[in-house]
This record gives C-alpha cells, sequence and structure tokens, in this order.
C-alpha cells in the first residue's frame, strides 16, 4: 500500500515493486493501463521515460526519508522526465491520483509492505 501520510490520503492499495534492472527497464511498457488504486515502485531510480507505453501516468520522485521532492502530473506517452538527483524511488501511479489526493512537493509518503501468506511483501512483477 502506499499511503500520502501528510495529507492522509491512499494513493494505491496493490503496488508492484521493481528493483533488478531488468525490471525497472520494463517498467509499465506494453500494459493498457494502470487500473484504480494500482502503482509501481522503481527503486533505485531518479529518471523516468514513457516510451513503449500507451498512456499518461503521474510520477512521484521520493528522496531516501519518502519525501516527495518532484511530482509530474499525467506525463504522456514518449516522453522523458528530467533527472531528480536527490530521489532514491519513483512512483508510478494512473493519471490523477496527484490531482485527486491533493498529493504536493514536500509530502511524506509511506510505501507499506501487503499482508502475504509468508509475511509482509510489496507484489513483484509476476504477481500483478
Amino acid at each position: 500500500m502506499v499511503v500520502n501520510q501528510t495529507r492522509g490520503k491512499v494513493l494505491a492499495t496493490k503496488a508492484r515493486l521493481a528493483l533488478r534492472a531488468r525490471e525497472r527497464m520494463k517498467g509499465l511498457k506494453g500494459l493498457e493501463g494502470l487500473k484504480p488504486g494500482e502503482a509501481l515502485i522503481l527503486r533505485p531510480c531518479f529518471q523516468v521515460h514513457t516510451f513503449g507505453m500507451r498512456f499518461p501516468i503521474d510520477v512521484l520522485f521520493l528522496d531516501g526519508q519518502g519525501m516527495t521532492v518532484k511530482a509530474i502530473h499525467s506525463m504522456r506517452p514518449r516522453r522523458i522526465s528530467p533527472w531528480v538527483l536527490e530521489a532514491r524511488t519513483v512512483l508510478e501511479l494512473p493519471a490523477g491520483v496527484l490531482r485527486e489526493t491533493g498529493t504536493l512537493v514536500g509530502d511524506r509518503i509511506l510505501l507499506q509492505p501487503v499482508p502475504t501468506g509468508n509475511g509482509m511483501a510489496f507484489l513483484r512483477e509476476d504477481d500483478m
């Protein structure tokens, strides 16, 4: 689960974690879109692109303490974000989530693992 602690708003209930280079490179390419409540967490990451994607996304860049250092609303396909050198994690969300939740630069974002049969974990690439 992904929560904007500053605003008290849930940004995503089902977040896939991409840690390996292959997972980060694939990202959301080839998907038809993100469903409401879904997100992709890229770590480490300080720049993203939407080449090979068919839909816009909201993008949050977080520093090592989970503070939002840059927010991009409705990043369209075939675009590249600026380098955000202070970012350690990027969160990709369905377009409109940032506006709907009032998420701003400076907000603290909590990435909370979900319960599984073996304890707590984020969803991996094959789980979505």
